[in-house]
């Protein structure tokens, strides 16, 4: 049973110049699965993922044939009821904790508001639970992070400070912006793993937005390449390296290769009739 139902997914930004269209007609579903969007800056990838929870505001308007969410249609919701989703059960990571985290709340505060807010805990309940969360996402001295200011935290810390948030309220949808674009390597391995552990464990459906394309083959079950707003291609993951669409090709081509050639990597070829599609 689909988790997530999107069909003909259209979202304009009316500007002095005319609309802009930045999702044009944007269609798929999702299970308790691990689906990735990928494609380049601009190709709409995190717009998709906001106007899942309704998060586009004027100029910017979302329509779509259907956008329904475990049955319930998020194109009628109100703005209350959007209010009740988001967090119990559709949560978003956006892209980098630096501009998510408030830097003049202590980041315990802000694990805890929505918990003593939302939930009505008594606040000995909420620290605890908000402890919880920081040991899930392998935090090693909690209390420690509970009493500091984001601006303390490194990348890598901070992000998990934004996962576990985000997965306090035990969400049934994640859509993770970016979420390992600022880590180096070896924290983004981490970070995969806890994310990869929550959606086993959990249930979860997760929407895994990215530019890696190696880390969305290793990591998704499916893959949705977007370009201008559309989407171009929809693949296995694990057929990813061998896909078919020129735009697709074009992406795998232009990533650096262990031993490859020491010339410039070529650039994207946007001669096809695909391009202005």
């Amino acid at each position: 049973m689909s988790l997530l139902e999107i069909e003909n997914l259209r979202v304009t930004f009316d500007t002095e110049t005319g609309p802009v269209h930045a999702v044009r007609g944007v269609s798929f579903s999702l299970g308790r699965e691990r689906l990735g969007i990928v494609g380049e800056s601009g190709s709409g990838k995190t717009i998709t993922g906001r106007s899942v929870l309704r998060l586009i505001r004027p100029p910017g308007r979302i329509e779509a044939d259907r956008m329904r969410f475990d049955g319930i249609d998020l194109t009628k919701a109100s703005e209350k009821q959007m209010r009740a989703l988001r967090g119990p059960r559709l949560a978003m990571v956006m892209q980098d904790p630096k501009y998510s985290l408030n830097p003049v709340m202590r980041v315990g505060a802000q694990l805890m508001e929505g918990l003593l807010r939302r939930d009505r805990l008594g606040r000995a309940e909420a620290r605890k639970k908000a402890i919880a969360a920081l040991e899930a996402v392998q935090i090693r001295d909690p209390e420690r992070v509970m009493e500091a200011w984001p601006h303390e935290l490194s990348g890598g810390m901070g992000q998990r400070v934004m996962i576990a948030m985000m997965l306090i309220p035990e969400p049934d949808l994640l859509i993770a912006d970016e979420p390992t674009s600022a880590l180096d390597v070896t924290v983004q391995a981490e970070v995969m793993a806890i994310l990869d552990g929550l959606v086993r464990e959990r249930g979860m459906g997760l929407i895994f937005i990215s530019h890696d394309l190696r880390l969305v083959a290793r990591f998704c079950d499916r893959v949705l390449v977007m370009y201008r707003g559309k989407i171009v291609e929809e693949l296995a993951a694990g057929d990813l390296m061998e896909a078919k669409h020129p735009y697709t090709q074009g992406l795998l081509n232009c990533l650096p290769r262990i031993g490859g050639p020491r010339k410039p990597l070529p650039g994207l070829d946007r001669t096809g009739d695909w391009a202005n599609a």
